[in-house]
C-alpha cells in the first residue's frame, strides 16, 4: 500500500510505502520502548517509596529498608538468645534429675550389686549436650538457627534416651527384693542371725526377719518374679517362695493362708497370703528370707526401707 499526498507550493507529489515488515518493526519498537519505560518508573517508584515510606513498599512489593532489616534481624536473635537460654536451662535441669536418679539407684541398690552398678557407668558415654548451646552472635542468622534447631532436636532425642535408660533401670531395680513384705502396722523382733531359740533356749541361726502384725494381715512379694514353691512345711508352715532376677529368692513362711499356686508369676507388691502362725512359731509373725545364689544373706542388705529392729 502506498500514500501520496501534494507538498507546498511547486505542488510536487510525494508517495510512502507501507508493507507489512515496516509495520511490524513499528510495533515491536513501540512495544519496548513501552516496557523499557515501565520498568523504569517501577523503579523509580519503588525508591521513592522505600525512602518516603518502607510500609507502603512493603505492600507492594515485599521490599525494606537495609535498617529495618537490621532490626528485623535483632528481633530475631532476640528470640533466638532466649531459646538458647530456655535449652541450656532444661539440659541443666536434666542433669540434676540425672544426678539424683544416680543417688536413688545407689541408695537402692542392694549392696552385693552396687559393684555391676558401677562398671554400668563405667561403661557409658560421654556429656550429650550440644556444644553450640554458647551464643554465637557473631555468624549469619540462617546460620545460627540451623544450629539452634540442631541443638533442639540433639537434646529432645537425648531426652528420650534418657528418659528409657531410666526406665530400664527402674524396672530392673524393681525387680529386685527390695521391697516390704507387709504393710505400715508391723514391727521386727528377730533379726537375722545368731539368737536364742525360743523353743530350746539355746543358740541357733535365724536366716530372716521376723515381721510381727496381726493375724490376717496381707503379705506382699517384695518383687516381682515366679512363685517356685507353695505348700507345708513342718518347720515353716505354709510356706512361698519367689524366685526373682540376679540369682534371688525370697521366702514367706507361718501363714495363715497361701493366696499364690506354685508356677504363677506375681508382680510387685502382689499379695501372697495372710500371715499367721503355723509351723514352729511362738505367735503370729511372718519369717522372711532372702536368699541370693542359694545362700541365706541378711534381707536388711537389699530392703530399701529398713525397719528399727528390737529385740525381745
Amino acid at each position: 500500500m502506498q500514500l501520496m499526498w501534494v507538498a507546498g507550493p511547486t505542488a510536487s507529489v510525494k508517495t510512502i510505502s507501507i508493507t507489512l515488515r515496516k509495520v511490524m518493526i513499528s510495533a515491536c519498537v513501540t512495544a519496548t520502548f513501552l516496557v523499557l519505560f515501565g520498568v523504569l518508573l517501577h523503579f523509580i517508584g519503588f525508591r521513592i517509596a522505600i525512602e518516603v515510606s518502607p510500609s507502603l513498599a512493603r505492600s507492594l512489593g515485599g521490599v525494606t529498608t537495609e535498617a529495618e532489616q537490621h532490626k528485623l534481624e535483632a528481633i530475631y536473635r532476640e528470640r533466638l538468645e532466649k531459646l538458647r537460654d530456655n535449652l541450656s536451662a532444661t539440659v541443666q535441669e536434666i542433669r540434676q534429675l540425672e544426678l539424683l536418679k544416680n543417688r536413688f539407684m545407689e541408695m537402692a541398690t542392694p549392696i552385693n550389686l552396687r559393684d555391676k552398678i558401677s562398671k554400668k557407668d563405667e561403661g557409658r558415654g560421654g556429656p550429650w549436650i550440644a556444644p553450640r548451646l554458647q551464643n554465637n552472635a557473631t555468624g549469619a542468622l540462617s546460620q545460627d538457627l540451623d544450629f539452634a534447631i540442631d541443638d533442639f532436636y540433639q537434646t529432645k532425642d537425648a531426652i528420650k534416651n534418657l528418659s528409657n535408660t531410666w526406665a530400664t533401670q527402674l524396672n530392673w531395680l524393681n525387680a529386685l527384693p527390695t521391697g516390704l513384705p507387709l504393710g505400715k502396722d508391723f514391727h521386727i523382733t528377730s533379726g537375722f542371725g545368731i539368737r536364742n531359740d525360743p523353743f530350746t533356749g539355746q543358740l541357733a541361726m535365724h536366716e530372716g526377719l521376723d515381721f510381727v502384725a496381726s493375724v490376717g494381715s496381707p503379705v506382699y512379694a517384695t518383687a516381682g518374679g515366679t512363685v517356685t514353691r507353695s505348700g507345708w512345711d513342718g518347720s515353716y508352715g505354709n510356706v512361698i517362695e519367689v524366685t526373682h532376677i540376679e540369682g534371688y529368692t525370697t521366702r514367706y513362711a507361718h501363714l495363715e493362708k497361701r493366696l499364690v499356686e506354685q508356677g504363677v508369676v506375681v508382680t510387685r507388691g502382689q499379695q501372697l497370703g495372710l500371715l499367721g502362725t503355723t509351723g514352729r512359731s511362738t505367735g503370729p509373725h511372718l519369717h522372711y528370707e532372702v536368699i541370693y545364689r542359694d545362700r541365706v544373706i541378711n534381707p536388711t542388705q537389699v530392703l530399701v526401707q529398713q525397719a528399727a529392729v528390737s529385740t525381745p
